[in-house]
């Protein structure tokens, strides 16, 4: 396995990303006029995951003396630096959509820059970004999907229906349509399309009339006004169940601006392909669409296509991966009081066995 790597900043033209403490990132941030402000970031299922991705790590350093893992949502990099930290014989080649998010990794990883390497990218650029690094395999992947938690608290972003700002929604600012666009273009089936299939709106023709109306008349510009909307067009008896009758559509419109069911539907099947015999893949997903793509994918890699009544493995039949947790976990109890955001984490995990 040939390996150069460019470090945080390197040479690929993708920027670079980050991570701090064994089990809490604080960065400080700032924005014009506005005061500093520091924002806390608690990876999720951070020892779970070191646990699930160690064994495949010590395997290649004790063969070939280094490892190479992907954090495919370095995010900021809290999970990226824990594995730093623990294997120095590590490199870890992190992707990330979000600019800003780089910017901020840069300055929490500096103890490990040399053995990072960050890229501004979708995380199903996996196959070309390791084809430009001349990496044949990887020893390991992680993903953390859905979006971060610096997104969220940054409230000009868009992601939040707690706070007033444009409606944006974009993962990667540099590009791409916004959720304004989707809301001022798509037609009324589009709308009720993707309100529907993510995020399992029952409401969806009401909030669409709504939306088109809303447009029409030029008072559609804001998550405020959006989450107003939203909350007129449903009827009073079914906001007072499950929570921010907002929450569903903002969703919807964020994975339909980022693309994020096609991205992993391409990114889940790159990351195996590359994965070194007993390497493996863990994966983190917030809600029932993620789930059940990465649940399909590790349901096909890990069954025999033998018919079942056959008494042996037919050649080139088997299973070429297997499961490092059967079925799916989530988080603790009390890893829930202590970080809310993981309460809908479902954790799965495989391992490669054959080639």
């Amino acid at each position: 396995m040939h390996m150069r790597f460019p470090s945080v900043g390197g040479d690929l033209s993708k920027e670079s990303k980050e991570s701090k403490t064994k089990n809490e990132v604080s960065i400080t941030m700032s924005g014009e006029g506005e005061d500093m402000q520091e924002l806390r970031h608690i990876p999720v299922a951070l020892q779970r995951c070191i646990d699930l991705l160690s064994p495949s790590i010590e395997r290649a350093i004790s063969l070939r003396g280094s490892a190479v893992v992907i954090d495919a949502t370095l995010g900021l990099g809290g999970h990226t630096r824990a594995l730093l930290e623990k294997f120095p014989e590590l490199h870890v080649i992190g992707f990330d959509r979000d600019k800003a998010a780089l910017s901020l990794a840069k300055e929490n990883v500096a103890p490990y820059q040399e053995r990072l390497t960050a890229i501004h990218a979708v995380y199903d650029e996996i196959s070309s970004t390791l084809h430009d690094l001349k990496i044949s395999h990887i020893d390991g992947a992680l993903f953390d999907l859905g979006v971060s938690s610096m997104q969220l608290d940054e409230g000009d972003r868009g992601f939040a229906y707690s706070h007033d700002a444009p409606l944006d929604m974009r993962m990667d600012q540099s590009q791409g349509k916004t959720a304004q666009n989707i809301l001022d273009t798509y037609e009324r089936g589009d709308l009720i399309r993707i309100l529907r299939a993510y995020g399992d709106e029952k409401f969806a023709p009401r909030i669409a009339d709504n939306i088109i109306a809303a447009r029409a008349q030029g008072t559609l510009k804001s998550t405020k006004a959006l989450a107003e909307l939203i909350k007129e067009s449903i009827p009073a008896p079914a906001r007072r169940t499950g929570g921010n009758p907002a929450k569903r559509t903002f969703q919807a419109l964020r994975i339909e601006v980022n693309q994020e069911l096609e991205v992993l539907e391409r990114a889940i099947p790159a990351a195996m392909e590359a994965l070194i015999v007993h390497g493996r893949i863990v994966v983190m997903s917030y809600q029932s669409l993620e789930d059940k793509i990465v649940k399909s994918f590790f349901t096909k890699a890990c069954t025999s296509t033998t018919p079942r009544n056959l008494p042996v493995e037919l050649p080139n039949s088997a299973a070429k991966f297997s499961y490092v947790i059967t079925g799916s976990e989530s988080a603790t109890e009390s890893e829930i009081s202590e970080n809310p955001r993981a309460q809908s984490m479902r954790l799965r995990a495989i391992e490669k066995v054959a080639a």
